[in-house]
């Protein structure tokens, strides 16, 4: 069966059963592989994207659930050359050590800023709380959304 999929703002017909996990879609059939396949279960946030400006688990998520709405993957936020403020104000923060998990954090970062481009500490640390980080990195990614808001606040105007 073929399922559009609209992924960072292009059309992809998919032949897949319609019970495929996301995840499994963007990876193995359209080589965007930024969403990590980490627990399976939902439980660890590697594989986060944003669908409709919510945070997702693809690994959980079928496509048949997904067709036709907005899906938004690392790779739609930036480039290495052209990172997006979430992206580069991770970098900046140093907030990546092995790397795992940040694809999932900054995809959920993306999503409380977009919805809330000044949230407070804790709002912060309430909305990161389902992606796990297992090395640690928890003050850095903080500080990174924190300088995230900040320049996107300075870069759109929207008020603290």
């Amino acid at each position: 069966m073929t399922i559009k999929l609209n992924i960072n703002g292009d059309q992809y017909p998919v032949d897949a059963d319609p019970s495929t996990p996301l995840l499994y879609v963007l990876r193995d059939e359209l080589e965007l592989n930024g969403a990590k396949y980490g627990c399976g279960l939902g439980q660890c946030g590697a594989c986060t994207v944003i669908v409709d400006g919510n945070p997702i688990f693809s690994c959980l998520t079928p496509i048949r659930v997904i067709a036709d709405r907005a899906v938004t993957t690392i790779e739609g936020l930036g480039t290495a050359d052209k990172p997006g403020p979430v992206q580069l104000a991770f970098q900046e923060e140093q907030a990546v050590q092995c790397g795992y998990c940040i694809a999932g954090m900054i995809m959920r970062a993306q999503a409380l800023l977009d919805n809330n481009p000044s949230p407070t500490d804790e709002e912060i640390r309430v909305h990161m709380q389902p992606n796990l980080c297992r090395c640690g990195t928890h003050a850095r990614i903080l500080r990174a959304v924190r300088r995230a808001s900040d320049a996107i606040i300075a870069a759109t105007g929207a008020s603290k």
